[in-house]
């Protein structure tokens, strides 16, 4: 599994209605892509949920690297840099994932937090840690599904949470609106540590 997301920036005054409406028309030509276990297509608006930006930041949990690299290559994604520039895409090995008792809902809202971890820490205690937490975030009422990855260039872990409805004042990082979910590897995601 990886977990990948690039995040597109927008004008303060930016009608997310156009985004919205893209993501009408093109989100569902994800719903049968072959490799890709899930992407949310999140948006954050500035003034709501705290956001100080209007952003396009989907998120994506692949189980097959080629056709990550074929998404990145490919007609879609470079649609999107024609439109709005091409963007950095972060990317993380998949360490974890876990449906919650949501996961029979459409997801409302995802959360992303990135930690940086410290050059005295030892990875593996922190990594054995996050997953733990992850483990028990995973049986939280309104969790659809949680997944925990690691960009190991950078020393940093990525947490991502899709919530039912929004997510509660609880949960830490970044708050999106899901407006559509794109699933078509779920069931390859599996649960639990990655191997």
């Amino acid at each position: 599994m990886h977990a990948m997301q690039y995040r597109i920036t927008l004008p303060a005054d930016y009608d997310m209605g156009i985004i919205r409406q893209r993501v009408t028309a093109k989100g569902p030509l994800l719903d049968t892509l072959p490799g890709l276990g899930l992407k949310a297509y999140g948006v954050r608006e500035r003034g709501t949920d705290g956001s100080p930006v209007n952003q396009y930041a989907p998120f994506y949990l692949w189980v097959d690297q080629e056709a990550m690299t074929r998404f990145l290559t490919g007609a879609g994604f470079r649609a999107l840099s024609d439109d709005f520039g091409r963007p950095a895409v972060h990317n993380w090995q998949g360490l974890y994932h876990r449906f919650g008792p949501a996961a029979g809902h459409a997801p409302g809202a995802y959360t992303r937090r990135a930690e940086l971890l410290p050059e005295d820490a030892d990875p593996t205690t922190a990594i054995e840690n996050a997953t733990a937490a992850h483990e028990e975030l995973a049986h939280t009422d309104g969790v659809h599904s949680t997944a925990l990855g690691l960009d190991p260039r950078h020393w940093e872990l990525v947490h991502f949470t899709l919530w039912a409805s929004p997510a509660p004042e609880s949960a830490d990082g970044e708050r999106y609106r899901v407006l559509h979910l794109s699933a078509p590897g779920t069931d390859l995601l599996g649960t639990g540590r990655q191997r």
